[in-house]
């Protein structure tokens, strides 16, 4: 974090200043700020959230021994060390990022960027730190740092060197993008995709576009919205901000576009065309939903002045999406397994399998683990039957569902008469490696993808390994 005086720290989180012995309010701070006490090192910040199972207060002992040097708090703690006592931790948080980032932006040459969508946000964010690397110092919040505690913990991390800072804006409810957009205001917004992801947290998808439509409703004319022209409820976006539109996507519409996908196990090409400018790119990443998110990073690349060349060159080396994300493990045996576990979601599950698909050859066989997708609500039941009717057309040869909540994937590939290939359901991950383990031969092609709370990504490392 920027350096600031304990002073100004206590005005910025509109706190009252308690001073260890020996301190003094024009003393410095300049530590990473962390609400995890286990993350602590000499010299941070230790803010101490309410929690649902645990309060933060109880290891600000645990800080200090970690070195913590200021605990903000909701009451002053009997420890010897500085305090800023606060009504709300969690607001005191908010307000602190909001200091940092606006004084940074004031004194440096900082772009906010923020990413939205149901699908997608943390591999394009991935791919931007890849991209906007090459062009100057990048902050991106490792794995999915995109709530209401993690964005802005991530936006703590600049300093005045920073040129451009990355962030997921991640959503539960409505106003939770409202509020992180509040804190800093991106320079540039992009909307990916608004589908069934956390529908049934929302209510629907009515109340899911409406929630993503937040991160370009409150930006300023002089910023840019970078939206995905093949999405209609994206595209209506438009029209609620004043910020200056750039479309991204496969329609000749669009500003940055996307043609001639190929998909194979090795990755995914395309041929990028941004005017008269056409040019080939071969992702590394698996699937080929990841262009969208590759047109998207091109789209605020170029936005941000970046070379095209250098910005396509930098999208070829990221290895992979995320860890558990399309992750392509190859072992020596022949088989190939793509964990696709972390999250997901009905258009993610839809895109994984069409992926499978995709890169079978001749002689190979196509196997999917699927488990539940978590957080539908009463789209529940009919979008795990409409993933395994999907199973049947696409000719995915096996099929294992584990656990209850996928049952109706089962049931519905099972009730496809036309389909050749074998269903089973089974509880656990584990009765899933073990049917498997003695089945699998060389060239098999297996994905696992379920939500995380379904913990088939372990099964899908354990799937992996060399055996």
């Amino acid at each position: 974090m920027i350096s600031l005086t304990l002073a100004d720290l206590a005005a910025a989180v509109g706190g009252a200043l308690s001073l260890a012995p020996g301190s003094h309010d024009f003393d410095d701070i300049s530590g990473s700020a962390q609400t995890d006490s286990r993350l602590v090192t000499v010299g941070s910040i230790f803010i101490a959230l309410p929690g649902e199972v645990s309060d933060g207060h109880l290891f600000a002992q645990a800080a200090i021994d970690n070195g913590a040097v200021l605990l903000i708090v909701d009451h002053e703690l009997e420890l010897p060390v500085s305090q800023v006592v606060v009504p709300d931790t969690l607001t005191a948080l908010a307000d602190l990022a909001r200091f940092v980032v606006a004084r940074v932006r004031a004194e440096g040459a900082l772009k906010v960027i923020g990413i939205t969508g149901s699908n997608g946000k943390t591999t394009t964010k991935n791919m931007l730190r890849a991209v906007l690397e090459t062009a100057g110092a990048t902050i991106a919040p490792p794995g999915s740092f995109n709530n209401q505690v993690g964005a802005p913990l991530s936006m703590l991390s600049i300093d005045f060197g920073t040129r451009f800072l990355v962030i997921e804006m991640g959503a539960s409810a409505i106003g939770d993008i409202a509020r992180t957009v509040g804190i800093a205001v991106p320079d540039i917004s992009v909307v990916l995709k608004v589908g069934l992801a956390h529908a049934g947290e929302f209510g629907g998808i009515e109340q899911t576009q409406r929630a993503k439509s937040e991160i370009v409703t409150e930006l300023p004319a002089g910023a840019v919205a970078i939206l995905n022209v093949d999405d209609e409820r994206v595209a209506a976006m438009a029209a609620l901000t004043q910020a200056r539109p750039v479309w991204f996507g496969l329609d000749a519409t669009a500003d940055v576009r996307g043609d001639d996908l190929r998909a194979t196990a090795s990755g995914t090409a395309f041929t990028l065309i941004v005017g008269d400018v056409h040019r080939p790119v071969q992702l590394r990443i698996l699937g080929e939903h990841h262009v969208m998110n590759a047109l998207a990073t091109l789209a605020v690349a170029r936005e941000l002045g970046v070379d095209l060349d250098s910005a396509i060159t930098a999208l070829e080396t990221v290895p992979r999406a995320e860890r558990w994300r399309m992750e392509v493990l190859t072992r020596s045996d022949g088989i190939v397994v793509i964990n696709d576990a972390y999250n997901a979601s009905p258009d993610s599950m839809s895109a994984a399998l069409k992926t499978l698909a995709q890169i079978i050859e001749p002689g190979q066989r196509s196997i999917a683990i699927l488990g539940e997708m978590a957080a539908l609500g009463a789209y529940s039941d009919e979008e795990h039957d409409r993933i395994g009717r999907l199973v049947v057309r696409l000719n995915i040869q096996k099929l294992i569902v584990v656990g209850h909540g996928a049952r109706h994937i089962h049931n519905a590939a099972g009730l496809e008469g036309s389909w050749d290939g074998e269903s089973m359901l089974v509880a656990t991950a584990d009765e899933a490696y073990q049917h498997l383990s003695d089945d699998l031969r060389a060239g098999d092609v297996v994905l696992v993808k379920s939500s995380k709370s379904a913990n088939l990504r372990f099964l899908g490392d354990r799937l992996g390994e060399v055996t």
